[in-house]
């Protein structure tokens, strides 16, 4: 069984090292000039802004320290120029500013002393069998030797599972022909799936890309000439051999997604502080005066990687049997009085601020489904389950565009679907905030909804 990872806490980890070595610096050798609410937020901002504006801590599998060096000098230096305006900003005389260049040499060297340790700590825990992704190759041709050069550097942490082809072959990494790598990569949590194009038609990698889509495996694609292409590709080096990775999540990106998750604790802890705090107890009388029964109710969705979570909601229904078999219809009988105008303004909604504040939400993505909907629809509705590739949404950039409430008709989920791959492949913070805004200007024109 694959152990679990903790990667996405790299990011945070280097933020707040990075931070601490600046503010520590700074406090110790130049408290004078430092020592100020002006001077704290100025430095500690400007460093995650050009940090930001660099894309400088996302990190790819295969980086080690000199990868990017070029990009760390371009830091240094912008951050210098930012860390010698504030005192022209402050309009502020430092007595020495031989100094001043003295003390940001020293935040420089301790930033690269810590680089020196991060990767040497990372080269080390994945020689020790940490964190690891399962890869294997479909199609054997001249570039797979240059591509295990990459697979058996233990530094990188990939584990080679083998390679599979129609031509027999004796070499102990044969896994079978092509037919069988479906059944395989299944069963043995295969992570990332490498395909030579040149071995395979067309139609094959048509269908090897539906595959990879509607199970949440990672294909990459060492290409020839037949012209596979989607919106979200981008293209990598393996030794000097480019390979297309055919479906890249923005949010996948360690910086992206711990900036989003501090949006949505900061969003959700607002909301709860100023909102659910005094609605809680003030619906909690008048649902129980309609219909016995909770006030909230939960419901198993599938969120991130179709995990199964406990969906809260205020309860809008008389308690049913149906309530995780059926969906909500217009006209509903089941739906109370007080339940009408709470789904009607999606007040409804709001415990749902609880489940972004937990981490299985965020406040924008995909709606989640009901376990049984999501099991109808990954077999019916091809590549349903790219949705999955990030957090489900308390709102989502389908339900802005009127695709929310009761499928009536095939194109309603078909859309809704589109839709959602399309915020997945286009996630930005200027997405969401529209997202946000027009999702609070539709609740305030009423729209109901079905689900």
């Amino acid at each position: 069984m694959k152990t679990r990872s903790y990667s996405h806490l790299i990011i945070p980890f280097s933020i707040i090292i990075h931070l601490t070595i600046i503010n520590g610096t700074l406090f110790i050798m130049t408290p004078d000039t430092y020592y100020n609410i002006p001077s704290i937020l100025y430095y500690n901002i400007s460093w995650l802004i050009i940090t930001y504006s660099l894309n400088f801590y996302p990190t790819a599998r295969k980086e080690k320290f000199m990868t990017n060096i070029k990009k760390v000098l371009y830091l240094y230096v912008i951050y210098g120029m930012a860390y010698f305006s504030w005192f022209g900003i402050r309009a502020i005389q430092p007595k020495d500013i031989q100094y001043h260049v003295l003390i940001f040499l020293i935040i420089c060297a301790l930033l690269t002393i810590y680089r020196v340790i991060f990767y040497a700590f990372i080269r080390n825990y994945r020689l020790s069998g940490g964190n690891y992704v399962n890869v294997v190759v479909i199609g054997r041709d001249k570039n797979l030797k240059k591509i295990r050069k990459v697979f058996d550097n233990p530094y990188y942490g990939y584990r080679y599972c083998g390679f599979f082809d129609d031509s027999q072959s004796e070499s102990p990494t044969y896994l079978g022909n092509i037919i069988d790598c479906f059944k395989y990569i299944i069963d043995n949590r295969v992570d990332e799936v490498y395909c030579t194009a040149a071995k395979l038609s067309r139609s094959d990698l048509q269908n090897l890309i539906n595959f990879a889509d509607n199970n949440l495996i990672k294909l990459k694609i060492i290409p020839d000439n037949k012209d596979i292409y989607t919106a979200a590709m981008t293209v990598q080096k393996y030794d000097k051999i480019p390979v297309l990775d055919l479906r890249t999540v923005p949010l996948e990106a360690d910086f992206g997604r711990m900036a989003k998750r501090v949006f949505d604790v900061v969003f959700s802890s607002v909301v709860i502080i100023t909102l659910l705090s005094w609605l809680v107890p003030l619906l909690y009388v008048l649902i129980k005066l309609e219909s016995p029964g909770p006030l909230f109710f939960t419901q198993k969705r599938h969120g991130l990687k179709r995990q199964t979570f406990n969906c809260i909601k205020f309860r809008s229904m008389t308690c049913n049997g149906e309530a995780n078999l059926k969906m909500a219809t217009k006209n509903d009988r089941r739906v109370t009085k007080i339940g009408r105008i709470l789904r009607k303004t999606s007040i409804d909604e709001l415990p749902q601020f609880f489940n972004v504040f937990m981490g299985d939400m965020s406040v924008v993505g995909p709606r989640p489904h009901m376990e049984q909907h999501t099991s109808d629809y990954e077999i019916s509705v091809d590549k349903y389950l790219v949705r999955h590739f990030v957090k489900p949404g308390i709102t989502g950039l389908a339900q802005i565009k009127g695709y929310r409430g009761e499928i009536l008709k095939p194109s309603d989920i078909l859309n809704r679907i589109r839709l959602d791959i399309l915020y997945v492949e286009k996630w930005s913070f200027l997405l969401d905030f529209k997202i946000i805004f027009l999702t609070i200007f539709n609740a305030f024109r009423g729209e109901e909804k079905a689900y």
